[in-house]
């Protein structure tokens, strides 16, 4: 009798992570591909499609149970994809397109909701229930436990911290509103970042080396390391504002922890310590020294798909 695996797919507005996964967890084999979200969606839908459909083909031993998918606005309750912010699609019902392609059980569910599942079941909150997993990466995205349960909300939306706004009258985000978290702490939002400072010191060769289309934050963290003031000052801003954002996530929720995973949070304690200041300015019930800020334990791009597939093996 054939093993019957899971497929985990993580959609990102940079690059779509998937893997094909058994129930303990295993990650038999995973890739990483461009999403390209300013193409329409089917042209990475047949990029998965064709990887996928060869896999099974080359290990015949193995047979699908069915697909997971995590997205950003991707809608548990209707299976679609609605609107996402960085992504050029509109609404797609993502779902029905797996299940007619594949002939099996496809479930969908917010990308951070996904890493948030992966975390549960996989990672560092295996003994928690009330935990906010915090994605950091081309957007902010939040998966949010509490009571042990995954939060959806009526409409599958619940659990938008990227879009809760810090100023009223700060920057636009790519949703259409004004000072969301995710136009600070994100990639985008660093990007935002470097070019504000950039205009402050036009000549400086730091930041003319790493503004670009797309932030290295590696080259950051290198930079901040040693001892480049510019660097510390870029990572302490955007800390700052994080801590805005987690502090009202804190002040409804008083989770154990936030955890965090993708993109800029391998940037580690250099945001997370200046994050971690500013949301303690404002907590109530000086409940500050009982939350944890935590980088994901799972293996790199794998929360997400983990989570993915958790969908399957949990239906």
């Amino acid at each position: 009798m054939n093993k019957r695996i899971a497929v985990g797919i993580d959609i990102g507005g940079t690059n779509t992570v998937y893997g094909f996964i058994d129930e303990v967890g295993t990650v038999l084999e995973s890739q990483e591909i461009p999403t390209r979200g300013n193409q329409p969606i089917e042209d990475l839908i047949e990029r998965l499609d064709s990887r996928i459909k060869l896999f099974f083909k080359n290990n015949s031993n193995l047979s699908l149970n069915g697909i997971g998918i995590g997205a950003p606005n991707g809608n548990h309750y209707s299976g679609k994809i609605q609107t996402p912010p960085n992504l050029s699609w509109g609404d797609v019902h993502i779902v029905s397109i797996f299940e007619e392609k594949f002939n099996c059980n496809t479930i969908l569910t917010n990308d951070a909701n996904a890493a948030a599942l992966g975390e549960k079941k996989f990672g560092v909150a295996k003994s928690m229930n009330d935990f906010v997993v915090i994605t950091l990466g081309t957007g902010l995205g939040s998966g949010i436990f509490s009571g042990g349960n995954l939060l959806y909300g009526h409409d599958g939306f619940a659990g938008e911290l990227g879009h809760v706004s810090i100023d009223t009258n700060g920057r636009k985000c790519n949703c259409g509103s004004i000072g969301c978290l995710e136009s600070y702490a994100s990639a985008t939002g660093i990007k935002k970042t470097v070019k504000t400072f950039l205009e402050r010191n036009p000549k400086d060769e730091f930041l003319q080396s790493i503004s670009s289309e797309k932030i290295n934050g590696l080259l950051i963290d290198k930079a901040f390391d040693a001892g480049n003031k510019l660097a510390q000052q870029i990572y302490e801003y955007t800390g700052t504002q994080l801590g805005l954002g987690l502090a009202q996530a804190a002040n409804l929720l008083s989770p154990e922890a936030f955890i965090f995973y993708g993109g800029f949070s391998n940037a580690g304690r250099r945001i997370l310590d200046p994050a971690k200041i500013s949301m303690e300015k404002y907590l109530i019930n000086g409940n500050a020294h009982t939350i944890n800020l935590l980088q994901s334990a799972l293996p790199k791009g794998q929360a997400g798909i983990l989570g993915a597939a958790s969908l399957i093996f949990n239906s």
